[in-house]
């Protein structure tokens, strides 16, 4: 770009925040790099103070309404939560809740104590109320937690219609294990589960996953067959395997990669890689991307959500060609991108 070749220049944060702060100071006084991007809620909340010092832009993967309280004109957030990001994942998953029948009544909040699953929660208590849901449950476990099974008996006592389920990637599967053997006697379960979308995650949960119901962001579907995208999972699976990495690529690879289409298309526009001048571009423009047109809202978050629900049906073993090949994640939100019809109630 602008005649020169782009290096990445990159640091382990081991999923740390405490490295975070650290992390981002080298990159900007040291490596002294001219564009940044970021990763995960949790740890993107604390390089903030980093990069709004220095004035710099950031492009974000995957932080769930991590801008709501900086309101820094500089941030950017490739993943589709879109201006409700606090309330954008319990929404999509009520409106699923709307086609059970009977129609549920009664809802359970369950989630970790951590940045991204609070955030989730907050949005999730207002929607209750709105979807007309009593809420007969809502606690947090600590992100510490192993043992997930009292954590599900403490919410089957109350009997909810609907459980709703905020997590990381290992309480994600610990949930759904704990569900499956204490036999969670309710018409939807699922939600906000982060980890459900990993190849390595899903693949150990295989059958155990029949019926969940989860946010994802793409899925193999003509209803989503972005100009592009095709071309690259061909590419990005061939070479998965190699690097040792998902080799589904559906959730994280095409955002990442749509990122940094929206920073090319930005600084080849505007001969520049001066950051206030590509932030007020990207704020005024709508982008082209593998994923579809991005056009960003005053916080940096998708104008407009595209968040998808998808629902795990005819899992058989742990293979992972079915979910390259076989419908096994039918999309039951929104209308618009709908593959399929939600099977129900989760317990059978």
């Amino acid at each position: 770009m602008l005649g020169r070749p782009v290096k990445l220049v990159y640091y382990d944060d081991q999923t740390n925040a405490a490295t975070v702060p650290g992390i981002y100071a080298k990159l900007i006084d040291i490596d002294k790099v001219d564009l940044l991007m970021g990763a995960a809620t949790n740890l993107i909340v604390a390089a903030m103070p980093q990069i709004m010092e220095r004035n710099r832009l950031v492009m974000v993967l995957l932080a769930l309404g991590s801008n709501a309280e900086f309101k820094y004109p500089r941030y950017f957030q490739s993943a589709p939560f879109g201006p409700d990001p606090k309330g954008v994942l319990s929404n999509a998953f009520f409106e699923v809740a709307k086609s059970l029948n009977p129609a549920p009544k009664t809802v359970a909040l369950v989630g970790a104590d951590a940045e991204f699953a609070n955030n989730v929660l907050v949005g999730a208590r207002e929607n209750a109320k709105r979807f007309g849901l009593q809420i007969v449950y809502d606690r947090s476990y600590p992100p510490s937690t192993v043992d997930y099974t009292p954590v599900v008996r403490a919410v089957q006592a109350t009997n909810p219609d609907v459980v709703l389920l905020a997590s990381y990637p290992p309480d994600s599967v610990g949930m759904v294990r704990a569900a499956t053997e204490v036999g969670l006697k309710a018409q939807l379960f699922g939600g906000a589960m982060v980890g459900m979308q990993y190849a390595s995650l899903i693949q150990q949960l295989s059958e155990k996953l029949n019926r969940v119901v989860n946010y994802h962001f793409f899925v193999p579907s003509p209803k989503m067959n972005f100009p592009g995208i095709e071309a690259f999972l061909a590419k990005y699976q061939a070479r998965a395997k190699d690097a040792g990495v998902d080799p589904l690529g559906f959730y994280q690879p095409p955002f990442a990669y749509a990122a940094l289409q929206v920073l090319e298309q930005a600084v080849k526009a505007t001969g520049t890689l001066d950051n206030e001048k590509l932030a007020a571009y990207i704020h005024a423009n709508t982008f082209s991307t593998i994923v579809g047109d991005i056009k960003f809202d005053e916080l940096g978050e998708w104008a407009n959500a595209r968040v998808i629900m998808v629902q795990f049906q005819n899992i058989e073993g742990n293979g992972l060609d079915q979910y390259m090949t076989g419908h096994k994640q039918v999309i039951v939100y929104p209308s618009q991108y709908a593959d399929g019809k939600l099977d129900q109630p989760f317990a059978k």
